[in-house]
């Protein structure tokens, strides 16, 4: 009995490692499974001509051509590119503007009216004044991001400061802070998950509007390459420009995530 008993038993962690490994890698192609399984079944449902739906492999022949043989890699370059800049400056605006806004009640009623206006005026109805105004270069499609990107983004912030708890502040009063020690220690910590969630919102909204932005006159970018695939019937090159816009943007925000994780590394030690 004794000797029985003292026998090690075979250790289940490397099973359960590789369990969990397979969750993981599950978890993470599931939902493009499934996406390419409706892909499939919308095609040969018969709802639509099968003509009219290219298949994944056509889309990805379509791509692996464009990126040996054409622009392509130029074009998600140049889209990236004025959806960064239009995001930061927009950003960079909103931030500020969306803190008075929600740390000034009286301020935010003032505005929110104005705000909120402009925040559903769709970007493309600005396309005509934009080019009258600015042209038809890359800042003319860079103010059209900034555009979509600051309203989205000020929404976020004011309505993220307006919802901070004042006991934060009193007990720091109580404590014996200063002003500027309050606003630097209390504050600006507060604030800074609101910011990154701003960006965030600002980051998709940017994409989303990129097609409309790159209307006025852009010779690169995927917007661009949807539009001119559209005058001749391209269907896998609209298809291919779509889903590159998607997993880049999909990119940008799973890089943004991680720097908002390790912003924020002292919430989770807090909680």
């Amino acid at each position: 009995m004794g000797a029985e008993s003292s026998t090690p038993r075979p250790s289940r962690r490397p099973f359960g490692r590789l369990g969990a490994t397979a969750r993981r890698i599950a978890h993470f192609l599931g939902p493009w499974a499934l996406i390419l399984a409706l892909w499939y079944g919308v095609r040969y449902s018969g709802f639509f001509e099968a003509s009219l739906i290219p298949t994944p492999v056509q889309v990805a022949t379509r791509l692996w051509d464009m990126l040996i043989g054409g622009d392509l890699a130029l074009d998600m370059y140049m889209s990236t590119q004025r959806v960064f800049l239009g995001v930061m400056l927009g950003t960079a605006c909103a931030v500020p503007v969306g803190f008075l806004l929600g740390w000034y009640k009286g301020l935010r009623s003032f505005m929110d009216p104005l705000i909120n206006f402009f925040r559903a005026l769709p970007p493309i109805a600005l396309i005509p004044l934009v080019i009258v105004y600015f042209g038809i270069g890359e800042s003319a499609k860079v103010i059209i991001l900034f555009y979509a990107a600051f309203f989205a983004s000020v929404i976020v912030m004011y309505e993220g400061i307006s919802q901070i708890s004042p006991l934060y502040i009193r007990v720091a009063q109580t404590l014996g802070a200063s002003d500027f020690e309050i606003f630097r220690k209390v504050i600006i910590p507060l604030a800074v998950p609101h910011a990154l969630t701003a960006l965030r919102v600002a980051l998709g909204v940017a994409w989303a509007t990129l097609v409309a932005a790159e209307l006025v006159a852009a010779q690169q970018g995927l917007g661009a390459v949807i539009q001119d695939a559209s005058a001749y019937f391209q269907l896998d090159t609209i298809y291919m420009g779509i889903i590159c816009i998607g997993f880049i943007a999909l990119a940008m925000d799973v890089a943004l995530r991680r720097l908002t994780r390790r912003a924020l590394v002292w919430q989770e030690r807090n909680d």
